[in-house]
């Protein structure tokens, strides 16, 4: 993929999740990345998303974290950089405040399983980090935030793809996917299974977890070695 085109996919994830109902004001962003061209692309920092277009997606440096061009990135971009240089599999990452995702963030809370919606997407609860200290909080914030999200996804084991979310204790989601595109899919369930979990527990506080066959069975059909969920790519 070339430089325009990624610049054009990450400028139309940027779109689309607006357009999803994630964004209030300018509180979000998308990026993806061409790990062979050493790149990573994101939206720049405080520019309203109407007033975007591809060109003004901003390319950092993958290694140093240098940007090209007049525009400063996302005041987030370090919290993408140290994703997607810790998991190899991470090609796009997105950061909303969802309205029902920032909930749970804010109330410290995973995001249990409790049906087959959730398990398509997430192999297990979608977990939240710890909180970040004040040392972490003043000393290089972002870059922090995204060492206490690795630092969680990594309990989980080492494939950051099983459950392709986190929640930034008292802050809000980041998603995140091997393509941008899949980065704001998962963006858009994570909202999705996070107002899902809110309305079940409002319904009956004491519910448990989904049978784990079930959940396995859910997640692996889409996800798994011998997926069977949608079209093969060439027919």
């Amino acid at each position: 993929m070339s430089l325009s085109d990624l610049k054009r996919a990450v400028w139309q994830a940027n779109r689309v999740i607006v357009d999803a109902g994630l964004v209030v004001l300018t509180w979000g962003n998308a990026s993806g990345v061409d790990r062979g061209a050493g790149v990573l692309v994101i939206k720049p920092s405080g520019v309203a998303y109407d007033d975007l277009s591809p060109d003004d997606m901003v390319a950092v440096d993958l290694e140093t974290g240098d940007h090209e061009g007049p525009l400063r990135p996302s005041s987030d971009t370090p919290t993408h950089l140290h994703l997607v240089r810790e998991f190899p599999q991470i090609g796009g990452v997105v950061h909303t405040h969802s309205a029902k995702a920032v909930a749970w963030a804010q109330a410290e809370r995973e995001i249990p399983c409790f049906g087959t919606t959730h398990a398509d997407h997430f192999h297990g609860p979608v977990p939240v980090t710890r909180r970040l200290t004040g040392v972490e909080i003043r000393d290089a914030y972002e870059h922090r935030t995204g060492v206490v999200i690795a630092e969680r996804v990594r309990q989980g084991g080492p494939d950051a793809l099983k459950v392709p979310a986190a929640l930034v204790a008292g802050h809000g989601p980041f998603a995140w996917g091997a393509t941008v595109e899949k980065a704001v899919d998962n963006a858009v369930a994570l909202e999705a299974v996070a107002a899902m979990a809110l309305d079940t527990l409002a319904l009956r506080a004491d519910c448990g977890p989904l049978d784990r066959t079930l959940h396995d069975k859910h997640f692996l059909r889409k996800h798994g070695p011998g997926a069977y969920y949608g079209q093969d790519a060439d027919g």
